[in-house]
């Protein structure tokens, strides 16, 4: 690994942090992420054996430990919160706009989505259809007490109800660009179905972490 050869506390701090992904794979170990396919399927974009590399570097600094099924944070680790999601306010201040083309991945928006649904009030199971418009593509998340999944590909269960949206407004409400509820008064996003699931869902969607510094940023 190459250095910035300073003695600075900053430039130590980017020797351990400045490699590309590395903030990411923080970011997604910091809300929850703790086996490596589970913080592979969040980053699509690395490949295994990088994500492998990174992972080793993140151990060397005594930021990540191995655990007898996966990873976790050490101490340092955990103490970067404050540097992960400061930058995300900023980022929400400063560059974020509306979601550029390359942006918009539909089966990454659908795994962030089904990790952050509070099941805690589901007593039956819902099975909601994700119909992205622009796409042409379906998908499926099947809650259930206590658990949350999603398919891609018809699970064979009857349909509850149907999200129906264009992907790049699926992105902007999951960030907290635009409200769930005010989305489906003025039509961008649709959801039709049994009413226990209509009402329930926009409660049980806990959006991405760093929603609330997107709206707060916003208003």
């Amino acid at each position: 690994m190459r250095t910035y050869a300073q003695y600075c506390p900053i430039s130590r701090a980017l020797d351990v942090l400045g490699e590309r992904w590395t903030l990411l794979i923080l970011r997604d170990m910091l809300v929850g992420a703790r086996r490596f396919n589970e913080i592979a399927r969040g980053l699509p974009g690395i490949s295994r054996a990088l994500l492998s590399r990174r992972l080793r570097q993140l151990e060397a600094a005594e930021l990540v430990r191995r655990t007898d099924d996966g990873y976790e944070l050490t101490q340092a680790g955990q103490d970067l919160r404050p540097l992960v999601f400061g930058l995300a306010e900023w980022g929400a201040r400063y560059t974020f706009g509306d979601p550029r083309p390359e942006e918009l991945d539909p089966e990454l928006l659908m795994w962030w989505m089904h990790e952050r649904i509070d099941t805690s009030e589901i007593d039956r199971r819902a099975v909601v259809m994700v119909d992205m418009t622009d796409y042409r593509r379906l998908f499926w998340l099947v809650l259930e007490p206590g658990d949350a999944s999603v398919c891609f590909t018809d699970p064979g269960f009857e349909v509850d109800a149907v999200l129906k949206a264009r992907l790049a407004e699926l992105y902007k409400m999951w960030n907290g660009q635009t409200d769930l509820l005010a989305a489906m008064r003025d039509g961008t996003i649709e959801l039709q179905g049994a009413r226990w699931i209509v009402r329930g869902l926009p409660k049980w969607l806990q959006l991405s972490p760093v929603a609330a510094l997107v709206r707060e940023a916003r208003a």
